[in-house]
């Protein structure tokens, strides 16, 4: 059953020379339980998505439906009471953090907003059975966050999240900022949670190797359109898009006899800024044709069910 459906969902912000369409005409379904990964280069539009989903930002069109409500037209009394199931996991977790607060009092922040324990003693325990959870010593209660390194910050970020009892969580790059070794700590913590907790993630990233670890559908954006969309064995197994090629091109292949033919994308990238009606990847694509200079392509089906492209060359070319 699916926890969130999203219908046509758009983000446009005016600028001195018209608008920038920075999320555009989006659609998806996400089952409870599992991951859908959002991978895309940098400006591709993903924070701006998962932002927009939780209502950190407001959208400019289109329909979210959270748990079978509607949650983009509630007034933000209603949505209140909604915020504690959709809750996010932020990028840097030193910024996203209140550098005059210690561990104990950032998580138990959310806790005592939401009035979720009574009295002094129960929310320490709260905080503490947190902790626990996400692998911090309770010593480090009474630290602040600049005595911490970026996996403990993170954990602590992670801990103010699930302190909500969320359903679905958006995990903006939450590993980009972190050491390697670090990174698969974390990785490895949020599917534990998910698995113990039966949660329901959006996982933001612009790496490929990190989407395919953690994901069970992937996502593919370019300039805050869809271009490829399936699940995770489908994407790696039978790439349709160009972009999508490109970007798995790019991952290192960790050995020295086996080497991995990348791609090289050349050409301007088309400007967000009221971009003309055409496919937005053309400038840089290898394969295309005026119809993808002069008429915008669709998110269809492929040949494979479930598996999703937006190209006119698919079947012909790829």
């Amino acid at each position: 059953m699916a926890i969130l459906e999203v219908k046509s969902l758009k983000k446009y912000y005016g600028t001195p020379t018209g608008l920038l369409h920075a999320v555009d005409d989006v659609s998806f379904s996400l089952e409870r339980g599992k991951t859908l990964g959002v991978v895309g280069e940098s400006g591709c539009g993903k924070s701006t998505l998962g932002k927009t989903l939780i209502r950190m930002i407001d959208a400019t069109d289109g329909k979210v439906h959270f748990d079978g409500r509607e949650i983009l037209s509630m007034s933000q009394r209603q949505f209140k009471l909604m915020r504690t199931k959709m809750q996010m996991i932020f990028q840097d977790p030193y910024a996203s953090l209140d550098p005059r607060m210690s561990v104990s009092a950032l998580i138990a922040e959310p806790i005592k907003t939401y009035k979720l324990a009574r009295g002094k003693k129960e929310v320490e325990s709260k905080v503490f059975e947190l902790m626990d959870t996400v692998g911090l010593s309770r010593r480090l209660a009474g630290v602040y966050p600049h005595e911490l390194d970026g996996g403990r910050r993170q954990r602590i970020g992670i801990a103010r999240a699930l302190s909500l009892k969320p359903d679905f969580i958006v995990c903006d790059e939450p590993v980009s900022a972190l050491d390697v070794s670090i990174q698969a700590q974390i990785l490895n913590l949020l599917m534990d949670l998910q698995q113990k907790e039966h949660l329901t993630f959006i996982f933001i990233t612009h790496d490929m190797s990190v989407v395919k670890h953690i994901s069970d559908d992937i996502c593919v954006m370019y300039l805050g359109q869809v271009v490829e969309m399936c699940n995770e064995k489908e994407l790696f197994k039978n790439t349709l898009h160009p972009y999508s090629k490109a970007l798995l091109s790019a991952i290192p292949v960790p050995s020295l006899h086996k080497k991995r033919e990348r791609v090289l994308l050349k050409g301007e990238i088309t400007s967000p800024i009221n971009p003309k009606e055409a496919c937005r990847f053309a400038p840089r694509c290898l394969y295309a044709t005026e119809q993808c200079h002069n008429s915008v392509p669709e998110l269809l089906e492929s040949s494979v069910k479930g598996h999703y492209v937006r190209c006119f060359r698919t079947e012909e070319v790829l």
